[in-house]
């Protein structure tokens, strides 16, 4: 056990870093920071800010030497870095698990491998043969890069012959997966937290709406059946136990038509999805991720009311003229609704499609608390488009 008064770690220092650093400080720990970029919102929060590059081993080691156990909050950090400072400090979750997370085709060959469901794939190395791979999975599906997407990022779907020969010139340089593209029902994300002792925990099974690739509701709990969310809660723990996971894990799903459930992605580290639980559950997964790296019992997951609703804020919501920010949010029209939550990242500017910050907003029943977040966006957006 790492004990309160002690310093964890974190690589990257996003918004994520910054909502663990509150966590930490709270529980009595000191947390350092490491990511290149000066300035960040993790860096505002925490007890010291290191900025390097990722591959400057030297200060990387410096900055390991300060810490007695180091996590992430982003997946996209160079492994073979993390090699020497492994030889310095635990790394929960170990540096195998980022690299399976941080690499489509690694991520699904790794599914398939141990037997998991997942979204039938192919694989096509740099300069392959991109129409073969299609014409094996079939149309329509979704080429994506295999290395470093997120929110829709380094995607296509492919549904014509044109866009086969699109795909061939826009990928021919890059390592890709084809993907079958699936008619889901409804997407899904279980947040599992496990530690040193093997003792695991999930958190409610949330629905998430997407717009334009981008989160923009999660609905918890999910709107589905027990059996679902069961089997759903139970598939995580497998993973995180295939994965011998001492840290934190977002698992995203498909649910099919036909009630089959299918891995999408994984991401060691907190997770948009699971901003809720800071206004909606016992314990936040940002403490669970504290819990979890330092060895402590894992937190209660339960949640504190029946219904919440997590809403990203973009840099879209700002009133903007032509590409330039004009004015902030109507934040006063938002909190005049006493059970809307605000959380803001620090971001110094905002930008079209960035996330700035989210709220939450808590009810009695799912759907009515749904309604309620999707009116106050609008207010928040001083829109009725």
């Amino acid at each position: 056990m790492i004990p309160p008064g002690s310093t964890l770690g974190v690589l990257g220092g996003g918004q994520l870093g910054r909502m663990l650093a509150h966590a930490a400080t709270r529980m009595g720990y000191h947390l350092h920071v490491y990511e290149p970029a000066e300035d960040c919102p993790a860096g505002e929060v925490a007890t010291r800010e290191f900025n390097s590059p990722y591959k400057d081993i030297a200060r990387l080691q410096d900055f390991a030497r300060t810490c007695a156990a180091v996590t992430y909050e982003f997946e996209n950090v160079p492994v073979e870095p993390l090699w020497e400072i492994e030889k310095l400090v635990p790394l929960r979750p170990h540096w195998e698990v980022l690299e399976v997370c941080q690499n489509r085709m690694r991520e699904k060959k790794w599914l398939k491998r141990h037997g998991f469901p997942h979204v039938p794939f192919a694989e096509v190395e740099a300069g392959g043969d991109m129409a073969k791979a299609i014409k094996r999975i079939g149309m329509p599906c979704v080429v994506k890069t295999a290395d470093f997407g997120y929110d829709g990022k380094g995607q296509l779907k492919v549904t014509s012959a044109a866009a086969v020969a699109t795909a061939t010139q826009a990928f021919a340089k890059q390592r890709a997966v084809v993907e079958r593209f699936i008619d889901f029902k409804c997407e899904l994300s279980v947040i599992v937290a496990r530690n040193s002792a093997g003792e695991t925990r999930t958190f409610p099974v949330v629905e998430n709406i997407h717009t334009h690739h981008i989160l923009d509701f999660t609905i918890a709990p999910a709107r589905v059946s027990e059996s679902v969310t069961a089997a759903a809660a139970k598939l995580a723990v497998n993973i995180a136990e295939a994965f011998g996971l001492v840290g934190i894990l977002a698992v995203e799903l498909f649910l099919t038509d036909e009630g089959e459930l299918l891995v999408n992605e994984m991401a060691p580290r907190t997770h948009n999805s699971g901003h809720w639980t800071l206004d909606g559950c016992v314990t936040s997964q940002f403490e669970q991720q504290i819990r979890a790296v330092a060895g402590l019992p894992l937190g209660d997951t339960a949640m504190t009311v029946p219904a919440a609703i997590m809403v990203n804020i973009l840099g879209d919501a700002w009133q903007w003229e032509g590409d330039s920010p004009a004015g902030a949010p109507d934040w006063n029209a938002l909190l005049q609704e006493p059970r809307a939550k605000l959380h803001l990242y620090g971001k110094s500017e905002p930008r079209r499609g960035r996330k700035m910050g989210h709220f939450t907003v808590t009810g009695d029943h799912v759907d009515q608390t749904f309604d309620l977040a999707r009116d106050l966006k609008d207010v928040l957006r001083g829109a009725t488009d």
